[in-house]
């Protein structure tokens, strides 16, 4: 996981502000509630890597012990293009397969479909499936 490292308790605004400014948070999901659920479980983390002291890329991951997954791929609009982006890819498929993962999957929001190319390049592909969803009230 090279330059990455699992998110601190000071880093979670920071990282908020990151999905912000990328454009990855939504009315409906609460990013607060997302970190400390990812933090709360050994089968999850949110790693990520910091620059002159600021966060500039981030990306979640989890795993159900057969298939990963990953969200809230992010890297400071400023900072992109530079790999950081395959490099938070990377690291998260290496956490998750030292943990056992042989396989990831990740989730394209249609509005998001220029970011299509990006997953592809790093060998991903669409896989002949249906995503179906219910959200379910809280316990």
């Amino acid at each position: 996981m090279t330059g990455f490292r699992e998110i601190a308790d000071a880093d979670v605004e920071s990282v908020i502000a990151l999905w912000q400014a990328c454009g990855l948070t939504r009315p409906w999901n609460d990013p607060y509630k997302d970190i400390s659920f990812a933090r709360e479980s050994e089968t999850s983390t949110v790693l990520v890597m910091e620059r002159d002291g600021r966060i500039i890329a981030s990306v979640m991951a989890g795993h159900d012990g057969h298939r990963g997954m990953l969200y809230y791929v992010a890297v400071d609009p400023s900072q992109q293009r530079q790999g950081l982006g395959k490099a938070a890819v990377r690291a998260a498929e290496e956490w998750l397969g030292q943990r056992g993962a042989w396989k990831v999957n990740l989730l394209v929001r249609t509005e998001n479909a220029a970011v299509k190319g990006f997953y592809e390049a790093l060998g991903y592909e669409v896989s002949p499936v249906l995503c179906m969803a219910r959200k379910i009230a809280p316990a």
